[in-house]
């Protein structure tokens, strides 16, 4: 360490700074990262305390220059992308292929968060949920300005219901939401899994869940299925990762928030089981299924983002499809997802019918889907 310290400060630029993976002095990866700030790799090299603090500080303000003109131009938010990246993170890490990394837009304001929110299909008691949440927040940062007892908030939440029901969704608005009413400093949304907290040997749990939950910071986690984070039997592994967790909520409770998602049932034994985070939820949302009207708007939302259109006649057998999947549907209804599913195939359709005709390809002939490119929904009935 103390090498890499000095070779830093040897150098005749000393803001420039290169980083590869090393032992025993032979690089053990061929990555090698090239940082045009010293500083911030330097600190985090060292675990500095400071670093966090230096980093968020120097985000700023290339932020406060970006916005000086009240204008933030598609470049400059290239630009601000670039100078988070080599900030906050300066030293490759390994990668945890089941953790996902939504980043806050800086140049994004609460109204248009909340516009966002509105604009999604179906989610109404949610969207009442979302905004109960805000006014709540909102009511109680003003009985503490005028010097008014508050109630104690709890932040974290537990979002219960079907995949495809807009849970991710959701927690990165969420997320945003408390960025910008204060309760949180950055408004990252970390989306993991028990994949991406439970480790592969007993006790490198609790280093691989604080890795996690420091990626997290300032930010919300969010753990889908989190009932599969304690297994049948005798889970210690999951039981590891549970512990690290509740002690972590602990430790960060002003920096960190707590998503957990899953089934319905599922999650209420999960939460009753586990009594550090019994009392630290005591806020449940539920999702819906989608109805068949809502799973047609989704699928029109898609066709009109890829530029596509849908016959009358294909959005017929389309209704009718999604009456049956509806009616029919099991605890693994897929909703958003299956929607999605076949829409990507009807275009596969699409292009493979027009592809054989003699057909001069207009404009019409490339964008509408027919009846005949909607696929057979019995294979995606649950």
């Amino acid at each position: 360490m103390a090498d890499t310290i000095l070779e830093i400060a040897d150098k005749s630029n000393p803001l420039k700074i290169d980083i590869q993976e090393t032992k025993d002095g032979e690089p053990v990866s061929s990555t090698k990262v090239q940082n045009n700030l010293s500083l911030p790799a330097t600190l985090k090299l060292l675990d500095h305390p400071l670093f966090d603090d230096y980093v968020t500080t120097l985000y700023r303000f290339a932020t406060i220059i970006a916005k000086a003109d009240n204008i933030v131009t598609k470049k400059e938010e290239t630009a601000l992308k670039e100078i988070y990246q080599i900030t906050h993170k300066p030293v490759p890490e390994d990668e945890n292929k089941a953790v996902n990394i939504s980043e806050a837009e800086e140049s994004e304001s609460l109204e248009q968060v909340l516009a966002e929110l509105e604009s999604l299909i179906g989610l109404d008691d949610v969207k009442r949920e979302v905004k109960s949440l805000i006014n709540f927040i909102q009511i109680q940062k003003e009985r503490e300005k005028q010097g008014l007892k508050n109630s104690q908030v709890s932040y974290h939440c537990v979002f219960t219901g079907s995949p495809g029901t807009g849970k991710t969704t959701i927690a990165r608005l969420v997320a945003k939401i408390y960025k910008h009413l204060g309760i949180l400093e950055k408004g990252q949304l970390v989306e993991t899994d028990r994949s991406g907290l439970v480790a592969e040997y007993l006790g490198q749990t609790s280093t691989k869940v604080d890795k996690v939950v420091k990626s997290a910071l300032d930010g919300i986690l969010f753990i889908d299925e989190a009932y599969a984070l304690v297994g049948q039997g005798n889970d210690d592994y999951g039981k590891e990762a549970v512990a690290a967790l509740i002690k972590r909520m602990e430790d960060n409770r002003d920096k960190l928030v707590l998503i957990v998602a899953g089934y319905s049932e599922e999650m209420k034994t999960f939460i009753d089981t586990n009594p550090g985070f019994k009392s630290r939820f005591n806020r449940y949302i539920h999702f819906p299924d989608y109805t068949p009207d809502e799973m047609i708007k989704i699928y029109e939302l898609l066709c009109s983002k890829s530029e596509y259109n849908i016959s009358p006649s294909a959005k017929t057998l389309l209704t009718d499809a999604f009456k049956h999947l509806y009616e029919t549907k099991t605890k693994d209804f897929g909703n958003g997802r299956l929607v999605r599913n076949i829409f990507e195939k009807s275009i596969e359709n699409q292009s493979n019918r027009i592809a054989l005709t003699d057909q001069q390809l207009t404009k019409e002939i490339l964008t509408t889907i027919e009846s005949e490119d909607i696929p057979n929904v019995t294979i995606y009935a649950s």
